[in-house]
């Protein structure tokens, strides 16, 4: 089977073609190489995607001028916004692709959710955040396509998904992930969004893997929508304290402060707060399970967040503190908590008599 990926070396993206190479599959990645290497076993197409007519090219030269299906699947990592999704819709269609593959993002479910189980069939809609937004537009851009052209569209969504280099929470600054383990080790309070009390479904990237390399090449799929999660299900106070525990560091102190308080002093570092991890997920992956029998997620969030640990422990290179987050952190700590101090003074009654 001759698979695309449009992307390829992110976190699941990486964890997915290292996969479907594994399972035999002819593996071809393309990016403008500035992430890294393939996965061992994959060619790579070095190119802009973007510029649709040297991608054409460069894929019709990757398929030696094969006759009939160039590509039995197209796996796209990389399409943020309807644009993205006609460039695609394009491509394919002059590429002779067999299916399409797009990852969207559970963050495109309702919020807040009317419901406390996520299904496919839970309404789009998320005011909070325009990332999730244009997702639920290339869907329905893909849709559109499926019913009017019979394009192979598939549609996979994504939840929190980690892996070794990723130590994954509700609030920590992206690529820096480390700043809060680094806090923890030394005792410091960590900020953690509401009560602490909100679920949420950690997924492994080797796990979310087994459920896309199953629907790639599955012609079943063609016009239908998955999200491939854990089943394991946490609050976010558990999870802070896996962390910990992973990390060697003392019994956590966890200061709670509500999100829409963070959002109003860090304005810009609270979008995928709101319009994602300040809501309850339980996922119901029945349906990956169906179409996909063999899928079960087997990474306990304990287990996967220590090899992350591990990771990071095994070069100090690694270890990148964000220190302009940590100032941040300190002075709204510091804030808060005098605040409360204030307002437990002003409500407080005066003694009697």
């Amino acid at each position: 089977m001759r698979v695309l990926f449009l992307g390829g070396t992110g976190i699941i993206s990486s964890a997915t073609a290292g996969l479907a190479v594994a399972r035999g599959m002819d593996v071809t990645v393309l990016n403008r190489g500035l992430r890294g290497p393939p996965p061992p076993g994959a060619r790579r197409i070095e190119a802009d995607v973007h510029d649709t007519q040297a991608t054409s090219r460069a894929m019709a030269a990757a398929a030696g001028g094969d006759h009939g299906h160039a590509w039995d699947a197209v796996v796209d990592f990389i399409a943020y916004t309807p644009a993205d999704v006609a460039e695609r819709i394009a491509l394919c269609q002059a590429g002779r692709v067999r299916q399409y593959i797009f990852i969207s993002s559970a963050s495109a479910y309702q919020k807040p959710a009317s419901h406390h189980l996520i299904t496919e069939s839970t309404p789009l809609s998320n005011p909070f955040w325009r990332y999730a937004r244009d997702k639920i537009a290339c869907e329905d851009a893909l849709v559109h396509a499926y019913r009017e052209s019979a394009f192979p569209a598939t549609i996979v969504r994504p939840s929190y998904t980690y892996d070794d280099t990723v130590v994954p929470l509700a609030f920590n600054p992206w690529g820096k992930t480390f700043t809060v383990v680094d806090r923890l080790r030394r005792g410091l309070p960590v900020i953690v969004p509401g009560d602490g009390l909100t679920p949420w479904t950690m997924t492994h990237a080797s796990d979310f893997a087994k459920g896309l390399v199953g629907l790639i090449g599955h012609q079943g799929a063609t016009g239908h929508a998955f999200h491939i999660t854990s089943d394991e299900v946490l609050t976010w106070n558990q999870i802070y304290e896996a962390v910990a525990e992973a990390a060697g560091a003392p019994s956590p102190r966890l200061v709670h402060v509500a999100s829409d308080f963070l959002a109003a002093c860090l304005p810009g570092d609270t979008d995928g707060l709101l319009g994602d991890k300040a809501w309850p997920t339980i996922f119901d992956n029945t349906k990956i399970k169906r179409f996909v029998p063999e899928f079960v997620a087997t990474t306990r969030f304990r287990d996967g967040i220590r090899r992350t640990l591990a990771w990071f422990d095994a070069d100090p290179a690694r270890r990148i503190v964000d220190r302009t987050a940590n100032a941040t952190w300190d002075r709204l700590i510091s804030a808060y908590e005098a605040a409360i101090e204030a307002t437990r003074r002003a409500v407080t009654p005066p003694p009697s008599g």
